[in-house]
C-alpha cells in the first residue's frame, strides 16, 4: 500500500510539474507574444489587409485621372479589287498593303469637379479600411487576451487542485497511522481513501481542463498543437485590481481612440464625397483631346519626282491673236530634279503625317434619368453611413457600460471572497488542530478542508474574471493589453 500510494504521489506530483512550468524545454510565452504570434498569422487580419490594399489601388486609379491619357494604334490591311487608295483616296484596281500608325491623347479640363471628389471619395475609403483593419486586429486581440487568461485560470485551479490532495494524502497517512494504533475506527481510514481517489480525479479534471484550454490559446494562434508552449502567469500589482475611471470618461475616451469610431466616421466622408462626384454628372464636360496619324500605301509606291529646288523656264502658247491668229506665248516654270526609284513606307510615314487638336463639350440633357437615379442612391448611401456611424457609437457605448458594470460586480466579487478565503483558512486551522485531538470527526474535518479548497478555487475565479474585465476596460480606454 506505501508503494502504491508514493507511485501514485510521484506521478501527480511529476504532472504538476508539467501543468505549472508546461512541458520539459517548452518555451515560455508573454502575453504581448502570444498576441503578435496570433497577429501574424490570422488569416481573417490578412484578408482585411487586402481590402485596404485593394482602396490604395483605388485612390491611385483616381489620382491617375487627372493625367491626360496616351493611346497609340497600328494597323495592317491588304485590300484587292476594286478599292480606294488610303494614302490618295483615289480609286484603284490592284492588290494593296497598308499600313496606319497614329496617337491619341485626352484631358478632362472641367467635368463638375467629379474626379476631384472620386479622389477624396478613394482617400477616406482607404482611411476607413485602415481602420477597419486595426478592429479586425483588437478582435484577435482580445481573444487571445481571453484564451490566454483562460490558462492562466486554469493553472491556477490545477494548483489549488493539487495542494488540496496533498492535503487529503497527509492527512489520509496520518490518520491510517492513528488506526494502526487503535485510537481511530477503521472507518476514517476507508473515508479519506475515499477522499483522496476523489481529489485525484478533480486533479485530473483540472488537467483537462488545462491541457485543452493550452489547446484553444495554440489554435488560435495557429501554431501546431504539438508545440511546446507555456504562459506567463502576470504578476499584479495593487493598481491592476482597482477601477480608476468612471464609465462616462471610459465612453468618451473610447470615441477618440476606437477604430470603428474612426472608421464610420470616415465612412460618412466617403459617401458624401460620392454624392458630390454623383451631382458632378450635372454639369457639362470639357475635354481637350489631340493625335497624330500616318499611313503607307503600296498603291503609292512607285517612282516619283524629287525636285532640287530648282526650276526651267520654258515658253508655252497658250492661243491667237483675234484677226492676224499670231500666237500668244507665256513663260511656264517647271522644278528640276530627279526621279527616284520608288515612294517606300518609311517615306510615306514621314509625308502622310496628320495632326489635330480639338476641344469637346458634352452637356447633358436627357440620359434615361441615370445621373438622377446615381445621386438618389448616393444620398441614400450617406444616410445609411450616418446611421451605422450612430448604431456604431451606440454599440461602444453599451459595451462600455457593461464592461464597466461586469467589472466593478467582478470587483465586489473579488474582495468578498477574498474574506471568505481568510475566513475559512481560519477556521480549517482550528478545525485541523481539533481533528487531530480528537476533539472532531472526519466529515467535520472533510466539511472544513472541501470550503476551503472551494473557497480558494472561487477567489481564483473571481481574481481572474475582474483582471479579464478590468483589461477591458483597458482596452476601450486605448491602453495595451499587457501584464
Amino acid at each position: 500500500m506505501k508503494r502504491v500510494t508514493l507511485v501514485v504521489f510521484l506521478a501527480i506530483l511529476s504532472t504538476s510539474l508539467i501543468a505549472q512550468n508546461g512541458p520539459p524545454g517548452s518555451r515560455v510565452w508573454t502575453l504581448k507574444e502570444c498576441v503578435d504570434q496570433a497577429v501574424a498569422n490570422s488569416l481573417t487580419i490578412k484578408r482585411s489587409g487586402f481590402t485596404v490594399e485593394t482602396s490604395k489601388v483605388d485612390l491611385h486609379q483616381s489620382r491617375a485621372a487627372m493625367i491626360p491619357t496616351l493611346n497609340g494604334s497600328a494597323t495592317y490591311g491588304y485590300n484587292w479589287g476594286r478599292s480606294i487608295n488610303p494614302v490618295t483616296n483615289l480609286f484603284t484596281t490592284q492588290e494593296i498593303n497598308s499600313n496606319n500608325l497614329a496617337l491619341q491623347s485626352s484631358v478632362t479640363l472641367f467635368n463638375g469637379l467629379r474626379i476631384q471628389e472620386t479622389m477624396k471619395q478613394s482617400k477616406s475609403t482607404l482611411a476607413a479600411s485602415e481602420y477597419d483593419l486595426a478592429k479586425t486586429k483588437n478582435d484577435v486581440m482580445i481573444n487571445i487576451v481571453t484564451l490566454y487568461l483562460t490558462v492562466v485560470f486554469n493553472k491556477e485551479l490545477y494548483q489549488t487542485a493539487q495542494l488540496q490532495l496533498n492535503s487529503s494524502q497527509q492527512q489520509y497517512e496520518r490518520t491510517k497511522k492513528q488506526v494502526e494504533a487503535g485510537a481511530l475506527p477503521k472507518s476514517d481510514e476507508l473515508n479519506l481513501d475515499a477522499q483522496v481517489a476523489t481529489n485525484e480525479l478533480n486533479l485530473i479534471n483540472r488537467e483537462n481542463a488545462l491541457n485543452l484550454s493550452f489547446l484553444q490559446l495554440k489554435q488560435a494562434m495557429l501554431i501546431p498543437a504539438s508545440t511546446n508552449l507555456d504562459v506567463e502567469v502576470p504578476v499584479l500589482n495593487a493598481e491592476d485590481l482597482v477601477l480608476d475611471a468612471s464609465r462616462e470618461e471610459i465612453y468618451q475616451t473610447s470615441l477618440q481612440v476606437m477604430p470603428e469610431i474612426k472608421s464610420a466616421e470616415f465612412k460618412i466622408q466617403s459617401s458624401v464625397h460620392g454624392l458630390r462626384a454623383a451631382k458632378g454628372n450635372l454639369y457639362p464636360r470639357l475635354s481637350l483631346n489631340g493625335n497624330i496619324t500616318t499611313n503607307y500605301s503600296s498603291a503609292s509606291d512607285f517612282d516619283r519626282f524629287v525636285t532640287d529646288g530648282g526650276e526651267n523656264i520654258q515658253p508655252q502658247q497658250i492661243g491667237y491673236v483675234q484677226g492676224s491668229n499670231a500666237p500668244v506665248f507665256r513663260d511656264v516654270s517647271t522644278p528640276t530634279g530627279t526621279y527616284t526609284d520608288g515612294y517606300g513606307r518609311i517615306d510615306q510615314f514621314k509625308d502622310n503625317v496628320f495632326r489635330a487638336v480639338s476641344l469637346s463639350l458634352s452637356i447633358p440633357i436627357f440620359n434615361g434619368l441615370q445621373t438622377r437615379s446615381s445621386i438618389q442612391r448616393a444620398q441614400i448611401n450617406t444616410q445609411q453611413a450616418e446611421i451605422n456611424s450612430l448604431e456604431t457609437k451606440n454599440q461602444l457605448r453599451q459595451s462600455v457600460e457593461t464592461a464597466y458594470n461586469d467589472a466593478l460586480a467582478a470587483s465586489k466579487t473579488y474582495n468578498s471572497s477574498q474574506r471568505q478565503v481568510n475566513s475559512r483558512e481560519e477556521a480549517f486551522r482550528m478545525m485541523k488542530q481539533r481533528y487531530e485531538l480528537g476533539a472532531a470527526n472526519y466529515v467535520e474535518y472533510q466539511v472544513s478542508e472541501n470550503d476551503l479548497f472551494q473557497a480558494k478555487s472561487d477567489m481564483t475565479r473571481a481574481k481572474y474574471d475582474f483582471i479579464f474585465k478590468k483589461k477591458i476596460l483597458d482596452f476601450y480606454q486605448g491602453k495595451p493589453i499587457e501584464f
